[in-house]
């Protein structure tokens, strides 16, 4: 079957679409990504050797739960929880286990972790036209910095296993009971509630996480085909601090939602007027002290970036950096450490923008507004 058939696309529109690709390779298999969302097209499906693996749906959000969940779903919902990673999806390819990001990039270090992690195998040898989606956690690894769970280097938690072409969920509970019976970890399910259900009790379960510093939820029907999501103060904050400091990298639109998304919450879970002060002194400090940080560190002569820490055997790592470099970013190496035969390394990525903007503010350019 021709990829526009497996798309479920005319040749005409595929033929159109197909521009929009970017050719990539991986161990000398070359395959196609899409970097971004196009209409009726999942960003980051790949087109590679003959078959299509589907990008994962964009999850829309509600600011208001009480009046959002009625109105998105009218039959039963699971409730689980929202995990602070990067998304993946696992998929088999001729025999080869793959690990996909969101983009549709074959990461080698996410490619190598999987196949150590999970029982790769097993899963293919029961779903071989499906993937394993789920979500990279943990303070060892290239693409986040979110440490708030119970997690020494890196960890997978699957929340979906999908057809790989059509991008179809199995359903929760068929999943739930997959994964468990192949020792996949998974998720936090908070429990499975009518619409009604739902709005009574998603609001302890946020504020049971946002007391964690934990990310949110992600609400579905039983059969996958509907999904919504929600987060907490804590995330939103969490945002707001990454982005402003790389002040100039992070656009406005990107601090404006998450600013938003904290008034709608603080009304709709009745804040008193210390809890409201509370949180506004919350998103002042994310938003402030950050940004000071990273003016002060530019005026001190340091260049910005974002600090990652991975560990995996040498020639892994080594494969990651090439990776990373071939992606077009400037790596600056800040340590490099054998443990237990594993190499621990620790690097930034350099942010040039917002490092040259504070440069030249600093050094007196005028501002003109």
């Amino acid at each position: 079957m021709e990829y526009h058939d497996q798309l479920g696309l005319s040749r005409e529109r595929f033929a159109d679409l197909a521009e929009q690709f970017h050719d990539d390779s991986y161990a000398g298999r070359e395959y196609r990504r899409l970097p971004d969302y196009r209409k009726a097209v999942e960003k980051g499906t790949v087109l590679v050797a003959g078959t299509v693996v589907r990008g994962f749906p964009k999850i829309p959000r509600c600011l208001v739960l009480d009046e959002g969940i009625p109105q998105h779903f009218d039959r039963e919902i699971a409730v689980e929880e929202k995990l602070n990673g990067y998304n993946v999806r696992v998929a088999r390819i001729e025999g080869d286990v793959l690990a996909f990001t969101r983009s549709g990039i074959v990461c080698p270090f996410t490619t190598h972790k999987v196949r150590t992690l999970l029982p790769v195998d097993r899963f293919f040898e029961q779903h071989p036209d499906r993937m394993l989606c789920g979500e990279m956690i943990g303070p060892e690894n290239p693409y986040t910095t979110a440490d708030c769970y119970d997690v020494d280097s890196i960890a997978f938690r699957a929340f979906d296993i999908r057809e790989r072409v059509s991008g179809e969920s199995l359903p929760v509970e068929d999943r739930r009971a997959a994964c468990a019976d192949l020792g996949i970890p998974q998720v936090d399910l908070f429990g499975i509630y009518t619409p009604s259900e739902a709005v009574e009790s998603t609001p302890e379960t946020i504020d049971d996480l946002d007391e964690r510093d934990r990310e949110g939820i992600v609400m579905k029907t039983i059969d996958g085909g509907q999904q919504l999501k929600y987060t907490t103060s804590a995330a939103n904050q969490g945002d707001l601090a990454f982005a402003f400091g790389l002040p100039f990298d992070y656009g406005r639109d990107f601090s404006f939602r998450r600013l938003i998304r904290e008034g709608f919450q603080s009304v709709e879970f009745a804040d008193t007027e210390a809890e409201r002060r509370a949180r506004a002194h919350g998103v002042g400090e994310s938003l402030l002290v950050p940004m000071t940080e990273a003016i002060e560190a530019v005026d001190g002569g340091e260049r910005l970036g974002e600090r990652h820490t991975v560990r995996a055997d040498p020639r892994v790592v080594d494969a990651l950096l090439e990776h990373l470099r071939e992606q077009g970013l400037t790596l600056d190496i800040e340590q490099d450490r054998r443990v237990e035969g594993q190499r621990v390394l620790t690097f930034s990525k350099r942010i040039q923008k917002s490092t040259d903007k504070i440069d030249s503010y600093l050094g007196g350019t005028i501002v003109n507004e």
